[in-house]
C-alpha cells in the first residue's frame, strides 16, 4: 500500500471527482489504481478565496515503485503507507491468566472505560466503580439543573457520572499527543462500532457531540458487562486498603464494603477533590501542577464562519467554523489561549460543589446552535496559589476560591456573572446585554468580572483581546460575552507514578491514570492512558 498526502481539492468537489484526482496525482492510468481508502480529510482555510479540502489517502497500485519514482510531486506526496495496527492487541490472542483478585477501576470516563474494555476482552473481569449515575439518568439530572427545575446533584452533574466530564462537551476526538503505538485509530474504530458517526475516522478534527457520546459510553459499558466485568453506579470510593508495606490489598467504598484487589486503577477525573484529599491523607504521593483559569467567550457563530471561511461561510461541507488562538503577554510572560472551542454550541453550568460556580462549553454533533464559545484561559502556576503553594492540594483551594466568588457575584443561585467585551475593556460593570444572546442556563447576571478573577488574569485577557482581533476579525466585538468562571480545564494535581510500571511512586498496586491524575487532557488522551495501564497489567507494554 502507498499513502498520498497533501492531495488538495476544492470544497465544491463531488465524491466522484476523488478517484480521477488520485489517478492524476499518481501519474498512472485508471486501470493501475486497484483500490483506495480515505484516511484523513482536513480543511485548509488559509486563503479565504480558495478554501479547500486536503486529503490523505491509502492506495494500492499495480507498480508501487514506479509510482513512487514518477508521481507528480507538485500535487502531493507519496510514500509507503505506515503500519497503523495497534500492536498491543496481540496480547489478546493469548492473554495472561486473570489474577485471583479482580482489578478495580475507579471512574467510568474514557480512561476507565477503555482500560476496562481491554481488560475485559482479556478475560480479567474488571470491576468499575462510578460515584455518579448511568448516562441516561445523569443526563436528566444535568438538564434539570440547567433548566432550573432541579437542584445541583453533587454526584450526578457535568463532572460526575458515566462517560466523565467529556460527555458534556464538544466531544473533541483529536489530541496533540504522539501515537507511535497507533492506539488512537483503534479507539476511534471502537467508538464507531459503539455508535459514533463514521466520519470521525477521516476528519482531521473529529468530534462526536454530547448527543452521540452518551450512546457510545453506554455501549462500551454493556460490552464490559457482557464479557464478565461489573459496573457499579452511585458507588463512592472512600479509600485504599493497604498492607503493612503500603501495598494495595483492596478498595474501601463509602458503604463500608471492601473490594479485595491488588490493582486499583485510579481514573477519577479532574474534579474528584474529595478523593484527592483522601488519598493525600493516606500518604499517596502527589504534587500541585499548573492549571488555567478564565471565562467562556461567546460570539455569534455566523460571524465566526464569515471570519474563518470568507465567501464560503455556510457551505454544507464545512459546517460551523472553529478557531484557535494563543497570545503571550510580553511583560508578564503570561499566556492567554482558547480552550475547548465549541462551534455552534452552548455555555453550560458545570458546577459539582454546592456554593461554587463553574462554566464549560458543549456542542451537539450537529453544532447547530446560534453561538460559538470557547474557554478564554490564562495559565496559572503553583507559585500563584498563595501561602499554601507548597501543599499538593493548593490548586484545589485556588479553584474553589474563585468558583465561590463567581457564585456569589452571580447571585448565589447558579446564575453566572457575565460581562460584555466592550464593558470589560472599559473597566465598567455591565448593566445591559446587547445583541449577543447568552446561551448559559439557568441564567446570567450582568456583572463586573473584577470580582471573580485574579488581577493577573484580568490584565492578560484585556491585553490579549486586541491582539486576537488582528487574526480573528470580530473577536473584539463589544457585544460579545464573557461568562465566568472556567476553572476545570485540567486537574490541579498530579499523582506521581513510575514511567515504566505506571504505578504510584508511594503505593504499589495503585495506578494513577487519565486526566484526574495529571496524565491526559481530553477524551482521546485519557482513553489512550487507560489503554497504557491495561497494557502494563497484561504484560503487553
Amino acid at each position: 500500500m502507498l499513502e498520498i498526502t497533501q492531495l488538495v481539492l476544492p470544497i465544491t468537489h463531488t465524491p466522484e471527482m476523488l478517484r480521477p484526482a488520485v489517478v492524476q496525482a499518481l501519474g498512472i492510468v485508471e486501470g493501475a489504481l486497484l483500490g483506495m481508502e480515505v484516511r484523513q480529510r482536513a480543511i485548509d482555510a488559509r486563503k479565504k478565496s480558495a478554501v479547500s479540502f486536503v486529503y490523505t489517502i491509502e492506495v494500492s497500485v499495480v507498480d508501487e515503485e514506479a509510482v513512487i519514482q514518477g508521481h507528480q510531486r507538485n500535487l502531493c506526496q507519496v510514500r509507503p503507507a505506515p503500519d497503523r495496527n495497534y500492536g498491543a492487541l496481540q496480547v489478546l490472542k493469548s492473554p495472561p491468566a486473570a489474577p485471583d483478585l479482580r482489578p478495580v477501576i475507579i471512574g467510568t470516563g474514557p480512561c476507565g472505560l477503555f482500560c476496562g474494555l481491554l481488560l475485559a476482552r482479556a478475560g480479567w473481569r474488571p470491576i468499575l466503580i462510578e460515584r455518579g449515575k448511568p448516562a441516561g439518568p445523569r443526563a436528566r439530572d444535568v438538564t434539570g439543573f440547567w433548566r432550573g427545575t432541579a437542584g445541583l446533584e453533587p454526584d450526578s452533574n457535568v463532572q460526575f457520572g458515566e462517560g466523565g466530564a467529556g460527555t458534556f462537551s464538544d466531544g473533541k476526538l483529536y489530541t496533540q499527543i504522539k501515537d507511535r503505538e497507533h492506539r488512537i485509530p483503534w479507539i476511534l474504530q471502537e467508538m464507531v462500532v459503539a455508535g459514533a458517526p463514521e466520519d470521525i475516522l477521516i476528519k482531521a478534527r473529529p468530534h462526536i457531540g454530547t448527543d452521540r457520546l452518551i450512546k457510545v459510553v453506554r455501549h462500551l459499558r454493556e460490552e464490559i458487562i457482557q464479557l464478565g466485568g461489573e459496573v457499579r453506579f452511585e458507588t463512592r470510593f472512600q479509600e485504599l486498603v493497604l498492607d503493612d508495606l503500603g501495598r494495595v490489598t483492596g478498595a474501601r467504598l463509602a458503604s463500608g464494603e471492601i473490594l479485595p484487589t491488588a490493582q486499583v486503577i485510579l481514573a477519577i477525573g479532574h474534579s474528584s477533590r474529595d478523593t484527592f484529599a483522601a488519598l493525600h491523607a493516606q500518604g499517596v504521593t502527589m504534587e500541585a501542577k499548573p492549571l488555567s483559569i478564565g471565562v467562556r467567550v461567546e460570539h455569534p457563530q455566523a460571524a465566526i464562519d464569515r471570519t474563518q471561511y470568507g465567501v464560503f461561510a455556510g457551505h454544507a461541507g464545512l459546517g460551523a467554523a472553529p478557531y484557535k488562538f494563543v497570545y503571550h503577554h510580553p511583560q508578564s510572560n503570561r499566556t492567554a489561549y482558547s480552550f475547548c472551542m465549541c462551534p455552534g454550541g452552548l455555555v453550560v453550568a458545570s458546577s459539582s460543589e454546592p456554593g461554587g460556580l463553574v462554566t464549560n462549553g458543549m456542542s451537539s454533533y450537529a453544532r447547530a446552535e446560534a453561538n460559538a464559545n470557547a474557554g478564554f484561559m490564562v495559565d496559572v502556576s503553583p507559585a500563584d496559589y498563595g501561602s499554601t503553594a507548597d501543599h499538593p492540594l493548593a490548586g484545589v483551594d485556588f479553584q474553589r476560591h474563585w468558583e465561590q466568588r463567581a457564585f456569589r457575584e452571580g447571585g448565589g443561585n447558579y446564575h453566572a456573572p457575565i460581562q460584555t467585551i466592550g464593558d470589560f475593556l472599559a473597566r465598567r460593570p455591565t448593566q445591559k446585554l446587547g445583541a449577543v444572546v447568552p446561551s448559559y442556563r439557568p441564567g446570567v447576571t450582568p456583572s463586573d468580572l473584577r470580582s471573580c478573577l485574579p488581577d493577573f488574569v484580568l490584565n492578560t485577557l484585556r491585553a490579549a483581546i486586541p491582539m486576537i482581533e488582528r487574526q480573528l476579525r470580530g473577536f473584539a466585538n463589544p457585544e460579545a460575552l464573557l461568562t465566568a468562571v472556567e476553572t476545570r480545564s485540567s486537574s490541579p494535581v498530579r499523582l506521581t507514578r513510575d514511567p515504566t510500571t505506571l504505578q504510584s511512586l508511594s503505593t504499589p498496586g495503585l495506578f494513577p491514570a487519565g486526566e484526574g491524575a495529571g496524565y491526559a487532557g481530553g477524551i482521546i488522551s485519557a482513553a489512550v492512558d487507560g489503554l497504557k495501564i491495561a497494557e502494563v497489567l497484561l504484560g503487553g507494554s
